[in-house]
């Protein structure tokens, strides 16, 4: 009998960040009983932990931890001083992160592919998923989304292939290393490498060594793909004991991405001679497919079945959603927070919708945008869209001003360069000015890594009235 299928009862505390709540709906898939403690409640995550019959405690207690659980998964928001934490280390309770949690329990004799960058993780590890699963190889996944082919973001099967999203943020209050370090890959995807995360980042290099860090553990008998096209990724194959590849648009990749074809609704590309659609649009998607494409191939999965894949794709929540649309005006929920996600969501977005206005609404909420350090780089992520109206800082209370972002200086240098933007300080300014703005035949991307005070639906609301 394994170790995982001795588990009865396990207890989250901070159950609904996405790979919190993905892991908690997954073990009660597997009849483990359990509980969990957020302070953070809200859709999509809360709405599919309640589907799952598992009862969310709001708020941070000591009462929340059942005195017979196998052990607590600790998130990695939750730091000293936390009730909760602090009840588990005085009471001496049994506690992993969560990446722990799945070494222990889940990972160990595996082929765990392991999709790692700044930017298209979610979309590439679903995609992989996705693959695995129509080519009936039941694999086990852990994604940092909900991809609407698979319903939900962790499934935990029997298969020997487990594919994972593998972030490069810390572990846990008591483990500094990156998630990513934890996961054991056989094979490994690095998309892209940037500055983010600048709570724990110093620098670009400071990222760099993680990366370094997980490339080192990836076995001979494995393989890397890195992006070919990214010189940070290319830097990491200096020093890489594993077979890799490059996959990329470059001449020199050894996995060369031709004959690409952009369309409103779809793009096409080939591939190892192969010709491949999926219904996503964008440079970036086709960058995704391509490496999930190289994947699938390394573990000889047929190109038949590796197209009938992407061709049924059909996307995930939060990743260019298209919430509904009211009085002739789209809108759209989109996670991007960093200066590149924004500027490349906008620019397929743009492909999708080439009549109307483009309109972005953005939300600095992460613990990056919060800050200053792309206070110059900001204005340029929004070049494709038509108007801009930014938010005020998440928590701004939390940061020294000198450290925040500047949000009027953002807006001040998008008009600057000829762009209608504005800064309003609560959703319900915001509703008003891009209800202002818009017009039948425009479409709204909002860009938030959280909830945004439920804005599409009172944005839907507000655009219904108007028409």
């Amino acid at each position: 009998m394994s170790a995982a299928q001795t588990l009865r009862k396990v207890h989250f505390t901070g159950i609904c960040g996405t790979a919190m709540g993905s892991l908690a709906a997954a073990l009660r898939d597997r009849g483990v009983r359990v509980t969990g403690s957020d302070d953070n409640v809200y859709p999509p995550m809360s709405t599919f932990l309640e589907g799952k019959g598992i009862s969310i405690a709001k708020g941070f207690h000591p009462e929340n931890l059942p005195s017979d659980a196998d052990f607590v998964v600790v998130g990695n928001a939750m730091t000293r001083g936390n009730p909760e934490v602090e009840a588990i280390l005085n009471r001496k309770l049994l506690y992993y992160s969560l990446p722990e949690a799945l070494k222990i329990f889940f990972l160990r004799g595996r082929h765990n592919l392991v999709v790692a960058g700044t930017h298209g993780k979610t979309t590439t590890t679903s995609l992989l998923a996705w693959i695995f699963e129509s080519a009936g190889l039941a694999p086990s996944w852990l994604i940092g989304g909900i991809p609407n082919n698979l319903g939900q973001g962790c499934r935990l099967g029997d298969s020997k292939y487990f594919i994972l999203e593998g972030d490069e943020y810390d572990t846990a209050f008591f483990d500094k290393r990156s998630k990513f370090i934890h996961y054991l890959p056989e094979l490994l995807i690095v998309n892209n490498i940037e500055f983010d995360h600048a709570d724990i980042f110093r620098d670009l290099e400071d990222v760099m060594i993680s990366f370094r860090r997980l490339v080192q553990i990836v076995p001979s008998e494995g393989m890397v793909l890195l992006n070919a096209d990214d010189p940070n990724c290319r830097a990491l194959a200096e020093k890489c004991p594993a077979p890799l590849l490059e996959v990329g648009f470059s001449p020199n990749a050894g996995n060369h991405i031709n004959d690409v074809q952009y369309g409103r609704e779809s793009s096409a590309f080939t591939l190892f001679g192969e010709k491949f659609e999926i219904p996503m649009i964008g440079e970036f998607n086709v960058r995704n497919a391509a490496m999930a494409v190289s994947a699938a191939h390394f573990y000889n999965v047929p190109f038949a079945d590796i197209r009938h894949a992407l061709k049924t794709f059909t996307g995930i929540r939060r990743r260019q959603e298209v919430r509904g649309e009211a009085g002739g005006v789209t809108v759209i929920d989109d996670f991007g927070h960093h200066p590149t996600a924004i500027a490349q969501t906008l620019e397929g977005l743009r492909v999708k919708f080439p009549q109307g206005k483009l309109l972005a609404v953005f939300e600095p909420r992460s613990n990056t945008t919060r800050r200053a350090v792309f206070q110059d780089v900001l204005p340029r992520a929004f070049e494709k869209a038509d108007g801009v109206v930014l938010a005020k800082v998440a928590r701004m209370d939390q940061l020294p001003e000198s450290e925040r972002l500047n949000p009027e200086k953002v807006v001040s240098d998008l008009r600057a360069a000829g762009k209608k933007a504005f800064y309003e300080p609560d959703t319900a300014a915001i509703v008003a000015r891009v209800s202002e703005m818009a017009t039948a035949g425009d479409a709204v991307v909002v860009f938030s890594n959280g909830g945004f005070d439920n804005i599409h639906v009172k944005l839907l609301d507000c655009l219904g009235a108007k028409g």
